[in-house]
């Protein structure tokens, strides 16, 4: 039984990550593609609670790891709990494609173990600052997708969106980003056919997965 494919999405806490789990979870499900979720946070199951009622996934997919320590800890140095989820989600739903792997809140310099995860999502924010690409965190620079969330805050927090995107070209010259507002849905479609092209497992797409009958 070939196994699921495992996409994280990490970032800093607010930034969106949850929200863009959810908005992801009816596209995939559209798609035709058999998703479960793992979240991870420090002492709580909050997010998976989240995620769970939210009516979008069945709740017996939804999975949780209290990493019990730094967030780091759970999807890089260690990531054995997450990969016991994997299989116990792999166990109790044979077909099961994709994997969607949020990690706890964290900061600029958080990073997926690529024994982890096949695919990885960084997702940062316009009104934690404009100078945030300029920092050029680890996660941010080495995530195959970088999402900008929150753009429709800009206005608000003074943050300049050009200088943004000149910066952002900068620091990852070639390598995919997308400027979002998760709550209107701008930039989502985009934000999803970039994972559906760039996610492989055993050198098939997701998107030749999302054609399977």
């Amino acid at each position: 039984m070939a196994e699921a494919l495992r996409i994280g999405i990490g970032g800093p806490v607010g930034s969106g990550k949850t929200r863009l789990l959810e908005r992801l979870l009816p596209m995939f499900r559209e798609s035709g593609i058999d998703t479960a979720v793992i979240t991870n946070d420090l002492m709580t199951d909050e997010d998976a609670q989240r995620v769970r009622r939210s009516g979008l996934i069945d709740p017996d997919r939804v999975l949780a790891v209290e990493t019990g320590a730094c967030p780091h800890t759970a999807i890089r140095e260690d990531p054995s709990a997450n990969l016991t989820a994997v299989a116990q989600l792999e166990a109790s739903f044979p077909g099961l494609q994709v994997v969607l792997i949020e990690s706890g809140g964290d900061n600029l310099a958080a990073t997926f173990t690529s024994d982890l995860v096949d695919y990885w999502v960084f997702v940062i924010d316009t009104a934690a600052g404009d100078d945030i690409p300029r920092k050029k965190g680890i996660g941010m620079l080495q995530a195959d997708l970088l999402v900008i969330n929150k753009i429709d805050l800009a206005p608000l927090v003074g943050a300049d969106l050009g200088r943004m995107r000149s910066d952002v070209e900068l620091a990852r010259p070639g390598r995919a980003s997308v400027f979002t507002d998760l709550r209107s849905g701008e930039g989502l479609d985009e934000v999803f056919g970039i994972i559906v092209r760039g996610a492989q497992v055993d050198g098939a797409q997701v998107d030749d997965l999302a054609s399977t009958p």
